[in-house]
């Protein structure tokens, strides 16, 4: 077959997703860090009277109903909102503005393994700095690279650690290129980063409806950060690329900020309880402010685990990498969920 690719495109591994299943089946899906609870009322409110006329006409440029709703919400100004299909196409909006051959994007690892993707797809350098065993920011080499673009995840997927705002200052003080901080899981947190989206031009909060919203099926995220740095964003991403639809139940969902608290605080309750029951399991687990738990089951035997709670229909995620490949991420669920899980790994592990 004639090579019709780029050289480097050619030589990435594709990005693989977690596995997906029909909504109709009867699995316990704990694998994508989806929220187990159904969108907001209002949300549902919205698509059952969704006027029609609307999908014939392209949609706003700048989802600026949505943006508007964020602005309120989060008491940001419109004009520092951009928005995106997910928070993975703006992480790639970053890179088409800023990456290219020659140039570093720096990272620490293990984390989202879409920014080694994008850095490919651009066939700029990765350089990839290995977290410490606590999952301390490793600061200095950061700082030492100095990147075109930094990466980092906070709270980090798959670890649910949440880098201290002060080392997030510092590493923004430091740094010449941009600072994408990956907040997609922030909304599960006891903190956040966007103070730094005021404070530094070169810092940009990256935020999505997947998780916290119960809106993953919708495809809408959206960025916070100077308009000096959103201007070169909105020259590289596409015209239209949020759709009617999206735009519309993002707003709602926005505006309806009780509801979505609401459902943190039961996933929040959920996660200490799956946590507490797991270690009596004799499984490692790590501290996390996100949806879901990393955790290492006592004999080591993770990818075993997985395939074996795949057997009896309970999807959880398994990373064959380094660091990563005895541990498995399992996402909150109901707390019937887990407790399906967890009497599921009784009867395996005993």
């Amino acid at each position: 077959m004639a090579n019709y690719f780029r050289s480097n495109i050619d030589l990435m591994p594709a990005y693989t997703p977690s596995e997906q299943i029909q909504p109709s089946a009867k699995i316990i899906k704990l694998n994508s860090n989806e929220n187990p609870y159904p969108p907001s009322p209002t949300v549902m409110e919205v698509l059952r009277n969704f006027d029609g006329e609307s999908l014939r006409r392209y949609p706003n440029a700048f989802a600026q109903e949505f943006r508007q709703a964020a602005s309120q919400a989060l008491g940001v100004p419109v004009d520092w909102i951009i928005t995106g299909n997910g928070s993975d196409e703006l992480l790639s909006v970053v890179m088409r503005a800023c990456a290219e051959p020659g140039r570093k994007v720096v990272y620490p690892v293990p984390t989202y393994v879409l920014y080694s993707t994008l850095t490919q797809m651009q066939a700029a350098e990765s350089v990839e700095i290995p977290y410490s065993e606590d999952y301390r920011l490793p600061l200095e080499e950061l700082i030492a690279v100095n990147g075109s673009v930094t990466f980092i995840a906070s709270p980090n997927s798959p670890s649910g650690h949440m880098v201290p705002i002060e080392d997030l200052r510092k590493l923004a003080t430091h740094l010449s290129g941009i600072l994408a901080i990956d907040e997609a899981y922030v909304d599960f947190a006891e903190g956040n980063a966007l103070d730094l989206t005021q404070e530094f031009e070169n810092v940009i909060s990256l935020r999505t409806l997947s998780k916290g919203y119960s809106l993953a099926g919708v495809r809408l995220g959206f960025a916070i950060a100077h308009p000096k740095l959103l201007s070169a964003l909105y020259k590289v991403k596409d015209s239209y690329n949020v759709d009617a639809i999206a735009i519309a139940v993002g707003a709602a969902a926005m505006n309806d900020q009780a509801y979505k608290n609401a459902c943190i605080e039961k996933i929040k309750a959920s996660r200490k309880k799956l946590a507490i029951e797991l270690k009596q399991l004799g499984f490692r687990v790590w501290n996390s402010q996100t949806n879901f738990l990393l955790v290492q089951p006592r004999e080591g035997n993770a990818e075993e685990l997985s395939q074996r709670l795949k057997e009896r229909e309970i999807l959880v995620r398994y990373f064959k990498q380094p660091r990563l490949d005895d541990k498995l991420r399992i996402t909150i669920g109901t707390d019937e969920q887990n407790q399906v899980l967890v009497e599921t790994l009784i009867s395996l592990i005993q």
